[in-house]
C-alpha cells in the first residue's frame, strides 16, 4: 500500500529550501582543529578560506566540538562543566571568523560537531566523566564503552541527547551558519553498547519486562538501538528547522550497512524519511580500485530521486602524514562523476596546501 505523508507549512518550507540551497554540487572539505593551524589564528583562516574559493570549492565544514569541548564560546558548555570553551581559543571565536570570510567570499560554512556523542579520547578520568558518571555507555561486562580510544556517553540516554541538542541550537540561533552536521559520531554510538541501568530499563518496558541479548549485534537488539538513534536525528533536524528552516542538516556516517553494526547509523533511513539535506557517507578507501567497490554499493543504497542530496566522503590526507596521489584523488572524482554523484568532501583541508593543483575548474 502506498503511503501517503502530510507535511507541515514550516516542515514543507525547509525542505524547499534546502533544496534549493544544494541545488548547486557540494564541493567542500572539512577543516578541523587536529593536524591543522588554520582555527589557530584570523590570518590563517582567511588565508584558507582563500585558497577553498580558489580550489573551486563552495562548502566548507568547520570542527566546532572536539574533544568534550567547543571551539566557539558556549554559554551550554559553561552551564554544564564551568568552561566557556576549548582553552587553545580562548579571546576567539574561530567559528565567527571562518564564517565572516566564507561568506565574504561565496562559500557555505557548517558547524561541523565532530565529538558528537563521544566526551574523550584516550582519557579515562575526564571532567565529563567526573561530572556526569550516570551518562556514560556502558558494554556487557558493564565497563566503560569505548571504541578506538574513543569514550562514549549512552547516546539513549536523554541527557546527554540534550546536551548536544542544546549545543546545535546555540550555533543555529547565535550564528548565520549555512548548515550543521554530525559524522559517524552524531547520532551514534558504538553497537556494542546499551548494557547501562537506563536503556536496559527502557528496554525492558518496551519488551515485556525482558533483558535483551548479551550478544550486543543480535540484529533485532541492534536494529532497537539504531530505531532510538533515529528518532534523536529526526528531532534535531526538526528543531534546527524550527529556528532557521534554511540551516541545511547534513549527516557524515561511515559507510553502510557497516555504519549500523558498528555504530547504530540507519543513515539510508533518515534519507528516505525526509530528515538529511544531505549525506556525506565516508567512502575512505587507499586505491581506485577499493573505491569503487563501496561506490558501487552507495549507487544501490541511494535511490535515483534522493541522488542529489548524497555526496561521496573521500580521504584526501590523514595527520599521520597519508597524502592521497593527485591520480588517485582524480581518478575517484572521474568514479563519481561517472556513477552520477556531482560533487565530493575532501578530508581534510590540508591535502589542499599539501597539492600543487586544483580538482575543479574555476
Amino acid at each position: 500500500m502506498a503511503s501517503v505523508f502530510f507535511y507541515s507549512p514550516l516542515l514543507l518550507k525547509s525542505i524547499l529550501i534546502a533544496q534549493s540551497s544544494s541545488a548547486e554540487p557540494v564541493r567542500g572539505t572539512w577543516i578541523t582543529n587536529v593536524g591543522s593551524e588554520v582555527l589557530h589564528s584570523r590570518a590563517n583562516i582567511k588565508k584558507a578560506v582563500q585558497q577553498c574559493h580558489d580550489n573551486g570549492l563552495n562548502h566548507i565544514f568547520v570542527v566546532v566540538w572536539n574533544g568534550g569541548y567547543t571551539l566557539y564560546p558556549s554559554s551550554v558548555q559553561e552551564t554544564y562543566i564551568g568552561i566557556r570553551q576549548h582553552p587553545d581559543f580562548l579571546g576567539r571565536d574561530p567559528l565567527r571568523e571562518i564564517m565572516e570570510e566564507g561568506h565574504a567570499l561565496g562559500l557555505k560554512v557548517h558547524a561541523w560537531f565532530e565529538f558528537g556523542f563521544s566526551y574523550a579520547y584516550k582519557d579515562s578520568n575526564n571532567l565529563w566523566l567526573q561530572r556526569y558518571p550516570s551518562w556514560v555507555g556502558r558494554n556487557k561486562e558493564g565497563k566503560l564503552l569505548q571504541k578506538n580510544g574513543f569514550f562514549w556517553w549512552n547516546a539513549l540516554h536523554p541527557s546527554p541527547q540534550k546536551l548536544l541538542k542544546s549545543l546545535v541550537l546555540e550555533v543555529v540561533t547565535n550564528y548565520q551558519v549555512d548548515g550543521i552536521q554530525g559524522d559517524d559520531r552524531l547520532p551514534a554510538m558504538p553497537g556494542e553498547g546499551g548494557y547501562e541501568d537506563f536503556s536496559l530499563a527502557m528496554y525492558a518496558s518496551e519488551h515485556a519486562g525482558a533483558k535483551p541479548p548479551l550478544q550486543p549485534k543480535e540484529k533485532a537488539w541492534l536494529q532497537w538501538k539504531a530505531d532510538k538513534l533515529s528518532l534523536f536525528g529526526k528531532d534535531l533536524y526538526q528543531s534546527v528547522k524550527a529556528i532557521n528552516p534554511s540551516c541545511m542538516v547534513s549527516w557524515a556516517p561511515s559507510i553502510y550497512p557497516w555504519s549500523k553494526e558498528e555504530y547504530l547509523q540507519d543513515w539510508p533511513r533518515w534519507l528516505q524519511e525526509g530528515y538529511a539535506d544531505l549525506i556525506i557517507p565516508q567512502l575512505y578507501r587507499y586505491s581506485a580500485e577499493a573505491y569503487g567497490k563501496v561506490l558501487r554499493q552507495l549507487e544501490q543504497q541511494v535511490p535515483d530521486s534522493l541522488r542529489q542530496k548524497v555526496y561521496p566522503g573521500i580521504l584526501t590526507s590523514l595527520g599521520d602524514g597519508y597524502q592521497a596521489s593527485e591520480k588517485l584523488i582524480n581518478e575517484i572524482i572521474q568514479l563519481n562523476r561517472a556513477s552520477g554523484f556531482h560533487g565530493e568532501v575532501f578530508f581534510y583541508f590540508e591535502s589542499l596546501n599539501r597539492l600543487s593543483t586544483s580538482f575543479y575548474k574555476k
